[in-house]
């Protein structure tokens, strides 16, 4: 039997399951993974337009909902609007793409996910770079107007609630200055190493959740020192883990999980699915 997850309120009266299937760096593979996910409990899906798999989740979910498994108000979706799309004339265009690769009529969060925009050569040019492989970045990026469109695809009903990642505490703070809707959620990096405390401090203060995402300090970049062993080897984690017969994985995000923090963790197979979860 599936473990029962914990939420998060939102000020828009949504609960948030507290964990979440992370989909970054997912690719055609990732359906089996996404399928047994659902299937054991999963009900928080995490995505963005950079990610380029947003049809992937939209046809898997497609095939849940018409198998009448679930219903669309039994799952929590975030997506986010690319750095291309960093402009307020171009929220609509870029949410409508999101909501039909994702086969839905809303999602349950949107995120403005960088403070800083990008001019591509057309929609599908996600990462834009020069003939000198930097990256073409929009200096004019205007955070408030985009926040103010974002908020008009709330009042669209496209949209249930809105939010920010990879923002700082200045950043936050001209957002919520002018903000008709508030943000719902605040993404960003934290794990054990980078626990973001005064951020996060700011958030509380300002009523935003926090939602980590690398919750296991992206172990696919295979980082680790001798001063910073990976987390997942880190000696005072297999120490606690191996003390309660946990895994390492699960020390880590327990130890988020406790402090209040949202978790969207990326499992890689089956045994992750079931450990994330637990």
């Amino acid at each position: 039997m599936a473990p029962k997850v914990r939420t998060v309120s939102l000020h828009t009266g949504q609960e948030m399951p507290i964990i979440g299937i992370g989909t970054f760096r997912a690719n055609d593979g990732f359906r089996v993974v996404l399928r047994e996910a659902l299937e054991f409990g999963y009900r928080h899906i995490d995505t963005a337009t950079m990610y380029q798999n947003e049809h992937i989740i939209g046809e898997e979910l497609e095939k849940l909902f018409s198998s009448g498994k679930l219903k669309r108000e039994d799952i929590f979706v975030t997506t986010k609007l690319p750095m291309i799309g960093n402009r307020e004339e171009d929220v609509p265009r870029f949410l409508q793409k999101s909501l039909d690769k994702l086969r839905l009529t809303y999602v349950d969060l949107y995120l403005f996910h960088f403070p800083c925009g990008m001019k591509g050569k057309n929609d599908d040019d996600i990462s834009p770079k020069d003939n000198d492989g930097n990256a073409v970045l929009d200096v004019n990026t205007n955070l408030e107007g985009v926040w103010r469109a974002m908020e008009a695809q709330v009042d669209a009903g496209k949209v249930k609630a809105i939010g920010l990642s990879n923002f700082n505490s200045q950043q936050i703070e001209r957002i919520v200055k002018v903000a008709r809707i508030q943000p719902a959620v605040l993404q960003m990096e934290v794990h054990a190493y980078h626990m973001q405390k005064k951020l996060r401090g700011v958030c509380k203060k300002l009523g935003i959740p926090v939602c980590a995402f690398a919750p296991l300090a992206a172990p696919y970049k295979k980082l680790g020192t001798s001063e910073y062993p990976s987390l997942l080897e880190h000696p005072v984690v297999t120490k606690i883990a191996k003390s309660h017969n946990k895994s390492a994985a699960q020390v880590l995000l327990r130890h988020l999980v406790q402090h209040g923090i949202i978790v969207i963790p990326k499992p890689d197979n089956t045994e992750h699915i079931v450990q994330n979860i637990q």
